[in-house]
């Protein structure tokens, strides 16, 4: 059984149980006193009454009268003696008896086969038991509010290092490597035990991280001299005149990848980075000008493909934005749109908050469109080309920036694609 309630929460509720627990059992146990004492106590007094009356006089010729709130019948018993019928049933010993909206105590003897009962008014005895009965309710809430108000005092205490502990771990930097341990700061019990396994926890992660950084740093900055070479040769071979129009087109293939694969080297460098902080010393473009920059580089290979490039460029701010990681969100879309589209057309829109990709393509199965921004997902298994890893970066790039990314479908087929543009700003 899984709660839902905090622990505080169940501190107090565990208090309020036990309170009640113990408090109804003190109640029921006044309750029970109570009716024994009815019982035993008053029919033991109403019992001697009855005898003294039996031994003061003759029945024949009775002339003692009980008490005055008692009444006294008897089998036979002349005037105001004679046994009513409602009582003439009742067996020996104590009895509860109801008449006229009154309630009594009786005890009922039979000597000689002649029936003796003696009534007793209860009122008094009522109205004392209600009194105490409300008062043992009011115990019983009182000492539900005082458990609930202890357990909450008793709650905060225990839960106060519980606290202190997870605000220090949210709101302290704790994977920065220079971030003091928690552990020192608490006792050497449960809480302290939880400081040390945070302490240990978090020494993974930071290690873990700035191996990654690492990485991805040494990784990037060793791809810029292949890339480097390549990109220089394939310029010295532009410019040479004995290579056919095949070979130029080859070659100018191959130029357009190295600078796809520098930007995307750089774009990882960025993320890598990590700190949005970096981002207001990155390069600044507007949407139109690096929207200008992809279409001048994507026309030539989507019309060759027969597709329409359309751009509607629209009015959007000149707010600048970081180039690289712009330039890799809206080209891999393109890509995308590229890769999946046979037939009509690519429609680059640009919007006052940002841009949308359409596509007229095979679209994206329904059953993995909430997936298609998780790595290595890709929409159709039928195409050779892609690891899936396009979408995961664009989703990345934008949850490192602020932005956001959404995916809809388009009638009759097709995706649209639509990014919304924060501008960065130094809290």
């Amino acid at each position: 059984m899984e709660f839902k309630q905090s622990l505080s929460q169940r501190i107090i509720i565990a208090f309020a149980l036990m309170s009640a627990l113990v408090a109804g059992a003190f109640a029921i146990g006044i309750i029970a006193t109570v009716h024994l004492v009815e019982e035993k106590l008053i029919s033991a007094s109403l019992g001697g009454d009855l005898q003294r009356l039996l031994m003061m006089d003759n029945v024949e010729e009775w002339s003692h009268r009980p008490e005055p709130d008692q009444l006294f019948y008897f089998s036979g018993g002349r005037g105001d003696f004679e046994l009513p019928k409602d009582l003439r049933h009742l067996d020996a010993g104590f009895h509860e008896v109801f008449r006229e909206n009154l309630s009594y105590h009786g005890i009922v003897e039979i000597v000689d086969g002649r029936r003796y009962v003696l009534l007793q008014d209860q009122s008094d005895f009522e109205e004392r038991e209600r009194i105490l009965f409300a008062v043992v309710l009011v115990g019983f809430v009182l000492s539900l509010a005082l458990a609930v108000f202890l357990g909450w005092v008793l709650a905060r205490k225990v839960m106060a290092p519980v606290v202190r502990l997870a605000r220090q771990v949210r709101h302290r930097d704790q994977l920065l490597g220079l971030a003091p341990p928690l552990a020192p700061d608490y006792a050497a019990d449960e809480v302290g035990e939880l400081a040390v396994a945070f302490d240990a926890t978090l020494g993974r992660l930071r290690q873990a991280l700035t191996r990654e950084r690492l990485f991805t740093s040494d990784v990037s900055h060793e791809l810029r001299t292949p890339l480097m070479v390549l990109a220089s040769s394939c310029e010295l071979l532009l410019e040479n005149p004995g290579i056919d129009q095949r070979g130029h087109a080859q070659v100018e293939r191959i130029a357009r990848a190295c600078e796809e694969m520098r930007e995307l080297v750089q774009t990882f460098l960025m993320l890598a980075r990590a700190q949005r902080e970096d981002a207001s010393m990155a390069p600044q473009q507007s949407v139109r000008q690096v929207a200008d920059g992809l279409l001048n580089l994507w026309r030539e290979p989507i019309e060759e493909k027969g597709l329409e490039l359309i751009f509607e460029p629209g009015n959007p701010p000149a707010t600048g934005y970081n180039a690289t990681l712009l330039h890799a969100v809206m080209g891999n879309l393109l890509r995308n749109a590229l890769h999946y589209t046979e037939h009509g057309f690519i429609r680059l829109t640009l919007t006052s908050n940002g841009f949308l990709v359409e596509d007229s393509g095979v679209g994206i199965p329904e059953e993995k469109r909430e997936a298609m921004f998780e790595p290595f997902v890709r929409g159709t298994e039928k195409r050779g080309e892609g690891l899936g890893l396009g979408l995961s970066l664009v989703q990345r790039i934008c949850e490192n920036q602020g932005w956001s990314v959404s995916l809809t479908t388009m009638e009759p087929n097709g995706c649209r694609f639509e990014v919304q543009l924060q501008p960065w700003t130094v809290n």
